[in-house]
């Protein structure tokens, strides 16, 4: 049976390499800051953050990837350099739905990686408001959840918004209760967000029959005005019960074990394409016979795989509506641009809010 390399020697090994992987980290951070001056020379403003050429990154990391570590741990890795990177070319401000420990905040870590601004925002409202004043170059928004549909206050503000979706990002959503209380038999009242104690129903029927459910901004929320009630509870995720200093009382609790949320990124960049594409479009037909038909028409003609559709009350007038489409693609796609070109001739108005990456973490 051959020996085991020896401890020491295998610590020697392990330490010259991550000499060798410093000195190239840094020299990778050398020539992004290159890239930055290079386009500050060439006039260029704003964001230097491009959502295609990082996903066109990662996903090519992934294909790289031999192993052992999986595909997604070295794209994490890849992510953290990039935006530790990005910092060092123009630092990014991120508005995210707080305060501290929300759901959203770790989408938005997620996706731009640990280097970010995040800047918390109270309402989703806010969160436009920051993008579209210039507060913020970007912004990280709930728009589906797997259980419990869609987030209409998100759909609704950007009929009135110039902002475009950039890109996209999930998260696994585990709900946990929290608090102060030793036992469930002390608690009179749960703090959550509406979404959260929706997807906690079932688990809140069998377990908290009697005690009151109070809706709030947000989850971190909840976790705060846990820890100054003493028999009240809340529901969010690890990191509030972290923040407040509360007692994690249930795991995981709820109703759906594939729980997931979607966010996408708002801002005033348009992407290029990136060849695993998403785009978003709003669309009004008014109160007609036969319009939905007319709307997906075209994109069946084109074999344009349809991802989602949402109808919205416009309110533009009684039983108008207007639907939101996610649609298989980009928008500079041959076959997509036909099709919303088709598409035009056959409803009142047509907004495209993006065409964007599809998330690739």
């Amino acid at each position: 049976m051959p020996s085991a390399t020896p401890l020491s020697e295998l610590r020697d090994k392990i330490d010259a390499i991550d000499k060798q992987i410093l000195q190239l980290i840094n020299q990778r951070a050398s020539y992004a800051m290159e890239v930055a001056k290079t386009k500050i020379a060439q006039g260029e403003q704003g964001s230097f953050y491009r959502p295609d050429r990082e996903s066109l990154v990662l996903r090519r990391i992934k294909d790289l990837n031999q192993g052992p570590l999986t595909d997604d741990t070295a794209a994490h890795f890849f992510r953290e350099l990039m935006s530790a990177c990005l910092a060092l070319e123009k630092p990014l401000d991120v508005a995210y739905l707080g305060p501290e420990g929300t759901f959203t905040q770790q989408a938005a870590i997620k996706h731009f990686g640990s280097a970010v601004k995040t800047v918390p925002a109270t309402t989703i409202n806010d969160i436009f408001n920051a993008v579209e004043n210039g507060n913020c170059q970007f912004g990280v928004v709930p728009v589906e959840n797997s259980t419990e549909g869609i987030i209409s206050h998100t759909l609704d503000r950007f009929l009135a918004s110039p902002l475009k979706i950039c890109g996209e990002v999930e998260i696994r959503v585990h709900q946990n209760l929290m608090g102060l209380v030793d036992s469930l038999d002390e608690v009179t009242e749960v703090f959550s967000h509406q979404q959260s104690l929706a997807q906690c129903r079932q688990w809140l029927d069998n377990h908290l029959p009697n005690a009151k459910r109070t809706a709030v901004n947000s989850n971190t929320e909840a976790a705060r005005l846990a820890s100054t009630h003493k028999q009240a509870v809340a529901i969010a995720g690890i990191v509030a019960a972290e923040i407040y200093r509360l007692n994690v009382i249930e795991k995981n609790i709820e109703d759906e074990s594939n729980n997931t949320t979607r966010f996408i990124i708002i801002g005033q960049q348009i992407s290029t394409p990136t060849g695993n594409d998403k785009t978003t479009l709003v669309v009004s037909t008014g109160n007609q016979p036969g319009a939905l038909h007319r709307i997906l028409e075209p994109f069946a003609r084109l074999n344009i795989g349809m991802v989602h559709i949402e109808s919205r009350p416009s309110r533009q007038g009684l039983w108008d509506y207007v639907f939101f489409i996610d649609i298989e693609g980009h928008c500079e796609d041959n076959d997509v641009a036909k099709a919303l070109e088709l598409l035009k001739a056959n409803v009142n108005m047509l907004k495209l809010l993006g065409s964007y990456p599809k998330a690739v973490l």
